[in-house]
């Protein structure tokens, strides 16, 4: 590793250590929200530009640096802010962040991966260069798959970062706006299993599989 590397790791290792060190897990959790509410609430009418400005930034912070919470900030998202400005403030907050994340995992490891398992990845990044977009795409709609897992996945491939992006901020709108509605009737909200049921789940895998399943599919018709 290089000097730079080194800095920056250690960077993040004391960012993630003091978020766990001093107990900022549980401002994120579900029952911590619901009790604050009214207060957040408050100070969102009180300084409107301010309270966006800190929960975009805190948002970034949280995915960039692939800590747990992601989902409890997008239901007060929806209470803060409402179905329209919850999303479109998550959509980007949460794209962001994952770039952030996916860049960070790209400089830090990408060569040491590389070094060490060459032909493999050199076999992922070759058909990452013929589906990426879609297989991307697909992983981003399945809620099965860990939002951190991939943004830190996808930065030891070649995938361009401009195409993980934009088809990270497409492929998270749906379950985006499925968490921000939920936030918007928060006091409703007991549990976060609840919020996304198997019939949703598999909708959302469908419509993840369709593009690539489309692809393939003209592929192999005649022309």
């Amino acid at each position: 590793m290089t000097t730079l590397q080194i800095r920056l790791l250690a960077i993040i290792a004391i960012a993630i250590g003091a978020f766990f060190l001093f107990d900022l897990d549980q401002w994120l959790t579900l029952e911590r929200v619901k009790a604050e509410s009214a207060r957040l609430t408050a100070y969102r009418d009180a300084h409107p530009l301010l309270a966006t400005l800190t929960y975009a930034a805190i948002y970034i912070a949280v995915t960039g640096l692939s800590l747990p919470g992601a989902t409890v900030l997008t239901l007060a998202g929806g209470a803060l802010f409402g179905l329209l400005w919850g999303t479109l403030i998550v959509s980007f907050a949460s794209s962001i962040g994952a770039t952030l994340a996916f860049l960070a995992a790209r400089f830090l490891f990408r060569d040491t991966v590389a070094a060490r398992f060459g032909d493999r990845l050199a076999a992922i990044d070759a058909g990452l260069a013929k589906d990426g977009p879609y297989y991307l795409f697909t992983l981003r709609l399945v809620p099965l798959f860990p939002f951190f897992a991939i943004n830190l996945a996808m930065g030891l491939t070649s995938i361009k970062t401009l195409t993980f992006y934009w088809v990270s901020q497409v492929g998270m709108l749906a379950g985006t706006l499925v968490y921000v509605n939920a936030g918007t009737q928060l006091a409703k909200v007991d549990s976060m299993s609840g919020i996304l049921s198997p019939p949703l789940v598999g909708a959302f895998a469908l419509l993840g599989l369709f593009p690539l399943a489309a692809k393939k599919l003209l592929e192999i018709l005649p022309r």
